[in-house]
């Protein structure tokens, strides 16, 4: 059962919409720090909170806790000090920091729908939030032109054809929403494009608003032109994401995702980096003048 703080945490990131995985510990071999029933939470930052094991256990788990976030699927990971046979549905990793024993993690990925932002009150608008939540998308209608990005923001759609576009269309921007788009015609997107240009707007974020938004299906129907929208949001929300950086322990020689606060230390102008302070001190050693 999950500690009723780290309960309490995982509570606070569904309210704020932030995505994470629970890591929670099912089975081990001796000898491990680790407990079945020990849980934590793994942050879109790679901050583990809670406990899963110990140093060399985590990075494992933050590894594939971040892919299983990217992915959205759950996945049994077990963690060995060296090779291991494969399983259906289990992946294996030969972790050669362990200093033996085995332990196996259930990552699960909580990820929030992520919201799109609706402008205006015409037909097509109607239409976008109607079909929106059949995608699993959180579709939320923007009154006056005005709201607050939060982050995980997917989208904007501005299909209101008045004054309320422009600033709508900044906060999208500046907001840095994957996705902006302007339901209008080619000549009158280029008007309100040259409105923000002379509002301000630099360049390369003007060339981000997709006008005509949507893919060209040759929709005729509000229905139709929501649809050719939100297939143009899901290509955004499905792109491939550069994965976390990774590298290699030159000590222990194992695989290190590259994260806020990893052990790191520069040689000869070289950055290098670390499983566990064990293996930055042996390091230092080695290479001390």
């Amino acid at each position: 059962m999950m500690p009723p703080a780290l309960t309490r945490r995982a509570q606070e990131l569904a309210e704020q919409s932030a995505p994470f995985v629970t890591a929670t510990v099912v089975r081990v071999q001796r000898p491990t720090s680790a407990k079945p029933g020990n849980t934590a939470l793994v942050l879109a930052d790679g901050t583990i909170e809670g406990f899963v094991g110990g140093d060399c256990a985590e990075q494992s788990v933050r590894e594939y806790a971040l892919r299983a976030l990217e992915s959205g699927e759950s996945l049994l990971l077990r963690v060995v000090p060296f090779g291991g046979e494969e399983e259906r549905g289990v992946v294996t990793v030969q972790n050669p920091c362990l200093s033996g024993g085995m332990i196996e993690v259930f990552l699960e990925p909580v990820v929030p729908a992520p919201r799109v932002l609706v402008e205006g009150d015409m037909p097509i608008s109607h239409a976008l939030l109607r079909l929106g939540g059949e995608l699993g998308l959180e579709m939320v209608a923007v009154v006056g032109g005005k709201f607050e990005p939060r982050p995980g923001d997917l989208a904007l759609v501005v299909a209101g054809h008045g004054r309320e576009e422009l600033p709508a269309l900044r906060a999208g921007l500046e907001g840095g929403l994957p996705y902006v788009g302007l339901v209008a015609s080619r000549r009158r997107g280029q008007g309100v494009l040259g409105e923000l240009r002379g509002d301000g707007v630099a360049p390369d974020l003007l060339e981000r608003i997709d006008t005509p938004a949507g893919l060209d299906i040759g929709a005729r129907t509000p229905e139709e032109t929501a649809l050719s929208i939100l297939a143009r949001i899901v290509a955004v929300r499905r792109a491939p994401r550069d994965a976390p950086a990774t590298a290699i322990d030159p000590v222990c020689g194992m695989t290190v995702t590259v994260v806020p606060g990893t052990l790191s230390l520069e040689h000869e102008g070289e950055t290098f980096y670390f499983c566990r302070e064990g293996c930055k001190d042996a390091f230092a050693l080695q290479h001390a003048d």
